[in-house]
């Protein structure tokens, strides 16, 4: 072999191993970060239908997709430092819910997809452009309707015909509440009731604030907010104490121990941003993705707390109900 030829060789088979281990290597998969703005126990359910539809699209956890989790606990003031954790990992969406979670979100990025699995008013909050059209890197689910808030409060008229006070539970950290306290004081003026209000920043507080407000409301109306959520069982404890009735924005809080519920299923919100977040990984834009709001509301009744609480439920209303639990 002529010394030239033997160089080319040996040259050749020099570079053929790297190039093959490169070939060899998996190709990276997509990594989702979820920020969850309640604890990883609180959301459970939540999570599970979400995870379970991703491996339905494809996306199986741990082999075609990996997931980043944080979890806020109920503290918006965490989620600033927890998005930047996960932008540092070079992640390719983002999923959360809540909306200061996901105005943190928006702040930190306008290149990394955001899908939101449930907000309050998506407009309203500056999360998006427009409901058809988000026009950014923000798509996702509303729980924001107009009749809503109204239809509990006639809810709650119905259960406790003699009611004349409704008190309100108010996380002042949490951006979306005050439109909701707006629709509250609206339905209040309709059917001449009393809106009282009650602050609350911390999880020790809501004993104390619903001991408070008994006094001046016979009802207790408590909004989907992840302070909470996360301490369902302390807040349906203290509202049990003090004999009052509890309206919630979804069946977690009844399941919890509260009294009543009406309104979209949130389960059903996690499982339909899985399929959001599945459209994007596949090159969908957030800007074409039009953001959806609830087509079905659910009724939900607790009768073991009704009955704690020595309240005859109405059976027109039982028989109205999709879901009672005894």
């Amino acid at each position: 072999m002529k010394r030239r030829e033997f160089f080319i060789v040996v040259g050749g088979a020099a570079v053929a191993r790297p190039l093959t281990a490169i070939a060899q290597q998996p190709a990276k998969v997509p990594t989702i970060g979820f920020l969850g703005a309640n604890s990883a126990a609180g959301q459970r359910e939540w999570m599970a239908a979400f995870v379970t539809r991703l491996g339905e699209l494809g996306w199986v956890e741990g082999r075609t997709v990996a997931i980043e989790y944080r979890w806020a606990e109920g503290h918006f003031d965490r989620a600033p430092a927890l998005i930047i954790e996960l932008l540092r990992l070079k992640i390719d969406i983002i999923v959360t819910h809540g909306t200061p979670d996901v105005q943190a979100a928006k702040q930190a990025t306008s290149d990394i997809p955001i899908v939101f699995a449930v907000a309050g008013d998506p407009v309203d909050n500056q999360l998006v452009a427009s409901l058809s059209r988000p026009g950014g890197n923000v798509t996702g689910l509303s729980i924001q309707s107009p009749e809503l808030v109204g239809k509990r409060v006639e809810l709650l008229r119905e259960m406790v015909p003699s009611l004349a006070g409704l008190g309100l539970l108010m996380n002042t950290a949490n951006v979306s509440t005050p439109l909701e306290q707006r629709e509250l004081e609206a339905s209040c003026r309709t059917l001449g009731l009393r809106l009282e209000t009650m602050l609350v920043q911390q999880p020790g507080e809501i004993a104390a604030a619903i001991e408070a407000i008994k006094v001046r409301a016979q009802v207790l109306y408590v909004p989907l907010d992840p302070l909470f959520n996360s301490n369902s069982d302390r807040l349906n404890a203290a509202a049990i104490a003090a004999r009052m009735p509890t309206m919630y924005s979804t069946r977690d809080g009844v399941q919890a121990g509260g009294l009543i519920a009406y309104g979209p299923s949130i389960t059903t919100n996690f499982r339909r941003a899985a399929e959001l977040t599945d459209k994007i990984l596949r090159g969908a834009k957030p800007a074409d993705i039009p953001v959806e709001q609830p087509a079905k509301f659910d009724l939900v009744v607790n009768l073991k707390t009704a009955t704690a609480i020595g309240l005859d439920v109405p059976a027109s209303l039982l028989a109205r109900a999709d879901e009672v639990i005894e």
